[in-house]
């Protein structure tokens, strides 16, 4: 039988990258995606290949409606694909984190990030939904740790990211029982680079006071993926972080 497939939104870099490299690790052909960050991707894909795995990149605005549907295209024709007749593990990874006082938020911010967040996660796992049954596949999004918390100057954010949770909760009971949906939460992992001061102060208010590594969400998004009584849930891997946070 032909290797499974895996497909992860903006995967050029950071945590998106990490989740490659483990399903690559594990024997999968992986689909690389990018928006901008093409350089990254095609060095991605290279170091991939030279390791022996099967690896390709894709590109496309996620915030472009035409452009994710050429991504569904693209996917359904490609020849790891069709070679598996299928696609495995679909992971919502893409994402924009920056802070923006509230009275300076736009509804043009505001629809960006429910569009990248919301609307395209939807699209494509709409798309690809008859390719994941076909292999009783598994859709795993990248949510937030911030449900439920006033997180200051990051309402586009963390309203987005609670809506994207909310939407996967819905399609792991739609699409039951070809299809598995579930939803990893990261907590410090890497600090963006206008926060650096206050990441280090939330890593002292973390039980294991430190912060995490990429492969602790990789490691979270592989386990989903390969656990097949596992659906509906949402795991933080912040080590600890939501036990004193309020």
């Amino acid at each position: 039988m032909s290797a499974k497939v895996c497909f992860v939104t903006g995967s050029g870099r950071r945590i998106g990258a990490s989740i490659i490299r483990k399903f690559a690790s594990e024997g999968y052909s992986v689909l690389i995606h990018v928006s901008n960050s093409v350089e990254a991707g095609e060095s991605l894909k290279s170091e991939l290949i030279e390791s022996g795995a099967q690896a390709d990149l894709l590109q496309a605005d996620l915030s472009d409606e035409n452009q994710t549907l050429g991504v569904i295209e693209a996917i359904t024709q490609h020849p790891f694909v069709k070679q598996r007749n299928g696609l495995d593990v679909l992971v919502h990874n893409a994402s924009v984190y920056s802070q923006k006082p509230i009275e300076d938020l736009s509804m043009e911010t505001m629809r960006f990030l429910n569009r990248l967040h919301i609307e395209a996660p939807l699209q494509l796992s709409q798309g690809l939904i008859d390719l994941l049954s076909s292999v009783n596949g598994s859709i795993v999004a990248l949510t937030d740790t911030s449900a439920g918390k006033a997180w200051d100057q990051l309402s586009h954010y963390t309203s987005s990211k609670a809506g994207l949770r909310q939407l996967m909760l819905n399609l792991a009971g739609e699409y039951a029982p070809k299809v598995r949906v579930n939803c990893v939460a990261p907590g410090a992992i890497l600090s963006a680079d206008w926060e650096h001061e206050h990441f280090s102060k939330i890593i002292q208010s973390i039980p294991l006071k430190r912060s995490g590594d990429v492969e602790d969400v990789s490691n979270a998004v592989y386990f989903f993926a390969n656990s097949p009584y596992l659906t509906g849930q949402e795991l933080f891997v912040d080590g600890g972080w939501a036990l004193n946070s309020s």
